[in-house]
């Protein structure tokens, strides 16, 4: 019986030793408990009596509750990452009737999860488990925004019932925030009767039961840092939080067509403290947009910039288009201010109230962006080494240019860089040979094409053509020169140089009347093949302001390469004083009768053999003959 009754004693002191050692235990692990991760997340429905922003609210899910925590000296710690990445913390100590977790709607009359705010994911009430007085007091509360986002100056909290306050039932929800206001009245399930609520622009709201089957009241307060939450039970009683914020959502269109079909846009919101990037999106493919939206739900009262860009690996900078913001607010009575159609890359959207939701586009549109082009037809060039300038003229400015190079039907350098225009200017499409290279061996069509196609600007037809753009337009045009068949094609450039004048003699000589000129013209063969033995013969229309005679001294001079014809003064050089052009060499037979015969009004050439086919550089020869300015 002796060891009976010790053994006995001892059991008593082990149990009581060991009840010690787990409330020591407990304690310690209560007084050094970790915040616990929590989510918040929207309801996916409105519902029949939820308010028109109901996505605006971010309900706490309390799923990692833990009673014991929540009850000790040192409450249990709260921290969740909100849609912006701001992180709200929080403490909350809890005593009174016993609470726990619960999903939404907390039992089929309550008002929030039924008729209002559908669908609201985790356990997002607090519900008594036990009739009673509960007070959750809430404190420590802080929005801590994501590196680079500043300093959260304001932020809204928000309080509702979780079940319904019937006779007996109350809630008290005390503040040190702004004075609470009412953000929605959640209909009951049926009838039309609420309880009675008082405090709406101070720091209590309360709200007493009454009879029957009644609906729920929702309200914020801003910035508090402690929230105390009385819950009086007469059945059970239950309360909800949420974070309160604000939406926008940012994405671009173009319209017309990009400068460029490697451009895209690069479209982000940013803190405008810091600078940085909250959310972003880019533009793709070919299509016009509006792209996939950039969107962010503020949680804190963070001022934003909205910023347009180019994207990487686009041909063109952001400055060849038009950038226009125009922001909507699908929120009712909210007085943040929407720009509308303003001209920016880069807009200080300032900070949005909440239940705010705003959507804003970039509405991009291309300068006017014009470029010329050059191909070939059939047979590529008359010469090999033909080469082409191409032209975009402004009135008497060159805007772009660029002279092909290759041989045969090779053509490179052959697109001028795109010319960002100014829309209602015209300008002008046209080619030159280059170098010794002759238009005229070629026959020269240009098409143009307009990447905007609903575009009403005219397009030219024709080298030579002209066009007025308007915003929007990206204009090609493509000349395509198509060789003609062998040929002998003649050119002829006149010109005259000063000899002398009656007061200066040939010091420094000026056109005045009875100055001598050498007055002459070149004639060269552009074509491949040659002309005719002694079939050329030319006919000169004497300028009225020169008179030729007996004086006329010609001078025949090969080109280089030269012409292959040869010259006698004596029989190849004539006149004529006819009234019309003479019909043939041989009706050139006026004999001039002075020196500076005023009669002479045609000169007549007849060089004799077959003058050279070109190879590339045109054969020719000058005659020069002497004149008096009348």
């Amino acid at each position: 019986m002796f060891a009976q009754s010790l053994s006995m004693g001892m059991s008593r002191r082990l149990r009581a030793w060991l009840g010690w050692l787990a409330a020591a235990l407990l304690a310690a692990i209560l007084a050094s408990a970790p915040a616990r991760a929590a989510n918040c997340t929207m309801a996916t429905a409105q519902g029949a009596t939820g308010p028109a922003n109901w996505q605006s609210y971010c309900w706490i899910d309390f799923s990692t509750y833990v009673d014991a925590t929540a009850r000790s000296a040192g409450g249990q710690n709260f921290s969740l990452a909100l849609q912006d990445g701001t992180v709200l913390a929080f403490n909350m100590k809890v005593s009174g009737a016993a609470i726990a977790p619960s999903a939404s709607p907390t039992w089929s009359g309550a008002a929030v999860g039924n008729t209002a705010f559908l669908g609201i994911a985790g356990k997002p009430a607090l519900y008594q488990s036990a009739a009673g007085t509960t007070t959750i007091a809430i404190s420590a509360i802080t929005l801590t925004p994501p590196a680079g986002g500043g300093t959260v100056t304001s932020y809204m909290f928000v309080a509702g019932d979780a079940e319904s306050s019937n006779d007996g039932e109350s809630l008290k929800f005390v503040t040190n925030g702004g004075g609470w206001q009412l953000l929605d009245q959640s209909g009951p399930i049926s009838g039309s009767t609420y309880p009675t609520a008082a405090g709406a622009g101070t720091g209590t709201y309360t709200v007493t039961g009454v009879a029957g089957t009644v609906g729920a009241y929702i309200v914020g307060t801003s910035t508090p840092t402690t929230l105390t939450t009385t819950l009086v039970g007469g059945g059970l009683q239950g309360a909800m939080f949420a974070v309160r914020f604000a939406s926008i959502q940012l994405t671009t269109r173009i319209t017309g067509a990009r400068a460029a079909a490697a451009d895209q846009f690069a479209f982000s919101i940013n803190a405008t403290n810091g600078g940085a990037t909250l959310s972003a999106g880019t533009s793709s493919g070919t299509g016009l947009g509006p792209f996939t939206a950039a969107s962010l739900s503020s949680t804190s009262a963070l001022p934003l910039t909205l910023n347009q860009a180019m994207a990487a690996g686009s041909a063109n900078a952001i400055g060849h288009y038009r950038s226009l913001l125009t922001c909507t607010n699908s929120a009712a009575g909210s007085t943040t201010p929407m720009p509308g159609g303003v001209a920016t890359t880069s807009y200080s959207f300032g900070a949005m109230q909440f239940g705010d939701n705003v959507a804003c586009t970039y509405t991009m549109t291309p300068y006017p962006h014009l470029t010329l082009a050059k191909a070939l037809g059939g047979g590529g060039r008359q010469f090999a080494n033909d080469q082409f300038e191409l032209r975009i003229d402004a009135g008497t400015t060159t805007v772009a240019t660029t002279t092909t190079t290759g041989t045969g039907t090779t053509v490179g350098n052959g697109v001028t860089t795109p010319y960002q225009a100014t829309a209602g200017t015209t300008y002008r499409f046209y080619e030159q040979g280059a170098g010794a290279t002759s238009l005229g061996q070629y026959t020269a069509t240009m098409a143009c094409s307009n990447a905007w196609s609903g575009s009403s600007t005219v397009l030219a037809g024709a080298p030579g053509g002209s066009i007025t753009p308007q915003m929007g337009d990206v204009i090609t045009c493509t000349i395509t020169n198509t060789r003609i068949a062998a040929n002998a094609l003649l050119t002829i450039l006149k010109s005259s140089s000063l000899v002398s004048d009656p007061v200066n003699g040939t010091n420094n000589p000026k056109f005045i009347p009875g100055a001598i000129v050498r007055y002459a013209f070149t004639v060269a063969n552009t074509g491949p093949s040659a002309v005719d033995s002694n079939s050329l013969w030319l006919v000169d229309t004497l300028p009225a302001t020169l008179s030729v005679g007996t004086a006329a001294s010609p001078v025949f001079a090969q080109g280089t390469p030269g012409s292959g014809l040869t010259f006698t003064s004596g029989t190849d050089l004539r006149f004529s004083s006819a009234s019309s052009p003479p019909a043939s060499f041989a009706a050139c037979n006026y004999t001039p009768v002075s020196a500076y015969d005023s009669a002479v009004r045609y000169v007549c050439l007849n060089p004799k053999g077959a003058m050279a086919g070109s190879t590339g550089t045109p054969p020719s020869f000058t005659l020069s003959i002497q004149a008096r300015v009348n």
